[in-house]
């Protein structure tokens, strides 16, 4: 969620929030890349990327991200388009690779409002092509925030705008055929949630309370706990997407976007202690402001992102429609004086 924007003359360009930041001041980074912008212009579009690393050539890896009026798209890591799918209303996106190499992606799919679906799909990562599985239906009320778990199994939650959680447990994924899911657990924070991220070494997810903080269930469990409330320091609502940095047993880092203040809050794991906050400012590339998703990999992506590769939704990007920015792990915990 954003506030509303403007469409002003002319360029029709998109008009910043009108709140004053109030977070703890962030370092800075500056974006090594940024993907196309999004076919759908003046308006709020752009939305959530996930990554896939290529072991075999890390410069082939691809990023596949959302406009949410109209579909997915699939960008190499020079920000070219490698494909498009017009999967219509599909708001939040992850991907995993399977135990035989297929990669599988899912959405949230907003085309019904009144019930929610996953939409599904594997990835061919010669092509950067998109192959369509089928809509998976995931119970009543407006789709909106989604991610994938591989801990004990593939897990997809799909995160209902009115603060319900629902986690599927997904037992196959035949190419051409809707995948079979089966309901395993119902959880819910008290209003709308959006960004998530399963720790898939226990399990663990977190989920961003959009006004409120970030909740934490453990593997299995239906209550949670408030593990990072809103504190105009480290997270100005809304808080938006999160990503994980494993290190270890349980070590590394969770990431939220601060939407409120264009930041990135930084938690150590397991204690969710506060640890820091970037923004990426401008450069070669423009400045992130107003992010919705994010995603990171701490895999090595190649000599500009040696340590891993982070990816934001730029909320304001003109003259142009919205679209992603890509930045450095390395840079990222060199700006804020981490390992």
């Amino acid at each position: 969620m954003r506030c509303k924007t403007l469409t002003i003359g002319i360029s029709a360009l998109l008009a910043g929030c009108a709140t004053t930041p109030t977070g703890l001041p962030p370092v800075s980074v500056v974006a090594i890349g940024e993907t196309e912008p999004v076919g759908t212009a003046n308006e709020d579009a752009a939305d959530d990327p996930a990554i896939w690393h290529n072991a075999d050539d890390p410069s082939q890896s691809l990023i596949v991200a959302t406009d949410k009026k109209v579909g997915l798209y699939v960008y190499g890591l020079d920000g070219q388009v490698r494909s498009f799918s017009d999967a219509g209303a599909v708001n939040n996106v992850d991907l995993v690779t399977l135990a035989d190499g297929t990669v599988f992606v899912a959405a949230s799919d907003r085309i019904d409002l009144a019930n929610s679906h996953i939409s599904t799909f594997t990835l061919d990562t010669a092509s950067g092509e998109l192959s369509p599985l089928g809509r998976i239906a995931s119970g009543p009320g407006e789709g909106y925030g989604f991610c994938l778990g591989q801990h004990g199994g593939l897990k997809a939650l799909a995160v209902i705008k009115d603060g319900r959680l629902r986690e599927y447990e997904i037992a196959v994924v035949t190419p051409g055929q809707t995948p079979r899911a089966t309901l395993v657990r119902e959880m819910s924070v008290p209003t709308q949630p959006e960004g998530c991220v399963y720790d898939d070494r226990d399990g663990t997810l977190y989920v961003g309370e959009e006004v409120a903080g970030i909740w934490r269930f453990r593997d299995g469990q239906t209550q949670g706990e408030l593990v990072a409330p809103i504190d105009k320091q480290y997270l100005v609502a809304d808080v938006e997407g999160l990503a994980i940095a494993p290190q270890g047993a349980s070590g590394g880092y969770l990431i939220a976007s601060s939407q409120g203040d264009n930041a990135y809050a930084v938690y150590s794991l397991p204690d969710m202690a506060p640890l820091g906050r970037f923004g990426i400012a401008a450069g070669t590339f423009g400045a992130t402001e107003e992010t919705d998703g994010i995603a990171l990999s701490t895999q090595g992506f190649g000599p500009e992102y040696p340590q891993g590769l982070f990816v934001a939704q730029d909320g304001i990007n003109p003259p142009a429609a919205q679209n992603f920015k890509l930045a450095s792990w390395a840079d990222i915990l060199g700006a804020l004086n981490l390992d």
